[in-house]
């Protein structure tokens, strides 16, 4: 059974008091067992309506998930989703100031921009291809308001896909001029390398994850629009983040992406 409404708006309370306060709460599934997606994606909705309210926009979406380890250790068999706003956004290369997040951790990834609306059920990866503009290197600073990040999927699902922050490259490359399954893709941190992956890692092909956002939407009388960003998950692992840490991706055809943490005594822009 569904939870009941108040249950359902004291976890999202839950959840925005310790974004609010960068304070940290257990997993909501380790006091509500019964919650279950149709929930979280209710409390997910929830606090993003808070922030539209407070003047944030909505720009795109995030797709989570998408990578087959992921999916094994969360126990699922298909992505979730989460909400990317405007306020979400850092340049590339400037400083990320650390008392904005939680826990963050860094994950490389494409980043498509949508050409036009796109809308299921329906769609197809070539209906996908047509409708993106064009791929940017990106690195999203996920993050969780879920201690120690004990997630499960309704955790992170409620917790808007364990979304944070963004950094998109400074160039757009047209999707039909590479096979978006072998970008490849190096991840350094402070000079070192850190991690490899390529665009297979997110669904065998991270236009898939399009498609796939696209028909997921339609079950939420929803759709891509134009001008939206699409995150379509991961090429590799989650990396933590320490005090002044540079990371730096750089994909095959698409150029390079740089996220700058703060230390103790700086201040970000």
């Amino acid at each position: 059974m569904p939870l009941k409404p108040a249950d359902v708006g004291a976890l999202a309370d839950a959840l925005w008091e310790a974004d609010q306060t960068r304070v940290p709460i257990p997993a909501l599934t380790s006091t509500r067992q019964d919650l279950d997606i149709d929930d979280a994606y209710v409390i997910q909705s929830q606090n993003i309506s808070r922030r539209v309210n407070a003047g944030a926009v909505v720009v795109g979406r995030k797709v989570g998930l998408t990578a087959a380890p992921m999916q094994q250790l969360l126990g699922v068999n298909e992505p979730d989703f989460g909400v990317v706003l405007d306020d979400m956004f850092v340049e590339d290369g400037d400083l990320i100031d650390l008392d904005r997040l939680v826990q963050p951790r860094v994950e490389a990834e494409m980043a498509f921009v949508m050409e036009r609306d796109l809308t299921g059920p329906g769609v197809t990866v070539a209906n996908a291809l047509t409708a993106v503009a064009g791929v940017l290197p990106a690195i999203e600073i996920v993050d969780s308001r879920v201690a120690d990040w004990k997630i499960k999927l309704v955790d992170t699902v409620a917790d808007n896909a364990s979304s944070g922050l963004l950094v998109l490259g400074g160039r757009i490359t047209k999707v039909n001029e590479i096979d978006l399954r072998l970008v490849g893709m190096e991840l350094t941190c402070n000079g070192a390398l850190v991690d490899t992956g390529a665009g297979a890692a997110a669904l065998g092909n991270p236009i898939r994850c399009v498609s796939w956002l696209a028909n997921k939407l339609a079950a939420f009388g929803a759709g891509l629009r134009a001008g939206d960003v699409v995150l379509p998950g991961a090429v590799h692992r989650m990396v933590n983040v320490s005090p002044g840490d540079v990371f730096r991706a750089d994909f095959a055809h698409l150029g390079a992406v740089t996220a700058r943490f703060s230390k103790p005594t700086e201040v970000a822009a």
